[in-house]
This record gives structure tokens, C-alpha cells and sequence, in this order.
């Protein structure tokens, strides 16, 4: 079997809640820096998504892109992954998460996943096995990373099946 890895990142700091509707919240300065700071430490972890869901609302397309503009920087000679806008991880839930990764082929090796509080905080503590569970809730702050890995199909995630193996919050 190939190890498959899953990163879950929360978007980066956003605007205050305003005139605009949630969806189209934009970052703040501070949240564009955290982004850059996000993708950096990725490339530096050497973690290089085949596949990246985003959520389609303004501050993770953002996130995203500042994340990506720092890994071409570290990735030169790589592959630019796929990217798929996914409403549902605006509006969805944890459900859509799995969903979402059980549709991925098998020859995709690392999936990047740039979404919303509480979902990526509970897909996150969901995919934790059992016996790797400390007790503790941990909630991902803004550009918060974890990263999970396992063995297996993607066809197979579920609750319990994805150890995790690092966790970050970018500040840049």
C-alpha cells in the first residue's frame, strides 16, 4: 500500500464580519502574511498537494493562493496540483469532508483541504484513531494545519482511520 497524506488547513485570519456577506469575507493583512507563513512551512515539511479542495468563499481562495504562490517558490521544477472549488466546504459539513475524499482516485498522494471552523477542527479530531487519542479537543486556529497519514485507499477514510502526525499554526 502508498501512504497517503491529508492536510487540513483552516483559512487565514479574515475581516471582521461587516457589510458584506460571510462569503465573501476577505482576509486581513495579517491573514494574507499567515497564508505565505502556511505554504512556507509546507514546502519546508516537503508536504506537496497532488489535489487541493477549497472552499469557494473569498478568505480560503485566498488562503489557498497564498499558499501556493509560496510553494511554486520552494517547488520550481513541480507540478502545479489540481485545484477544485467545492461550495460544500463553505456550506457543508464534516460529512462532505469525507465525502469528498472518498471520491479520490488512488494515484493522488497527498490531498490539500482549505476550509472553515468547526468542520476542519472535527474532521481533523474524527480521523484520529482511538488509541492515538489524548482526551483533548483540539481546535485548529486560523491558518492552522494538520496533517494526517495512513496507509490505504481513499476510498476507506472514515472516522478513526488517519493518525495524526504534525500540527502547525502559520504565523508569518
Amino acid at each position: 500500500m502508498t501512504a497517503r497524506t491529508l492536510v487540513l488547513l483552516r483559512h487565514a485570519k479574515a475581516e471582521t464580519p461587516g457589510e458584506l456577506p460571510d462569503f465573501d469575507r476577505r482576509l486581513t493583512t495579517r491573514g494574507e502574511t499567515d497564508a505565505d507563513a502556511a505554504g512556507a512551512w509546507l514546502a519546508d515539511e516537503r508536504i506537496h498537494p497532488d489535489l487541493v479542495f477549497c472552499s469557494s468563499a473569498a478568505r480560503t481562495r485566498q488562503t489557498w493562493q497564498g499558499v501556493s504562490i509560496a510553494l511554486a517558490q520552494a517547488q520550481s521544477s513541480q507540478v502545479s496540483p489540481e485545484v477544485r472549488y467545492e461550495k460544500g466546504l463553505y456550506d457543508g459539513g464534516r460529512t462532505e469532508v469525507f465525502d469528498l475524499l472518498r471520491t479520490v482516485p488512488d494515484t493522488v498522494r497527498t490531498i490539500l483541504v482549505v476550509g472553515h471552523n468547526p468542520t476542519v477542527s472535527e474532521v481533523s479530531i474524527l480521523l484520529v484513531p482511538d488509541e492515538q487519542w489524548d482526551g483533548r479537543q483540539v481546535e485548529l486556529r486560523t491558518s492552522g494545519l494538520a496533517v494526517h497519514r495512513a496507509e490505504g485507499l481513499w476510498a476507506a477514510t472514515e472516522p478513526g482511520s488517519m493518525p495524526l502526525v504534525e500540527r502547525h499554526t502559520a504565523r508569518g
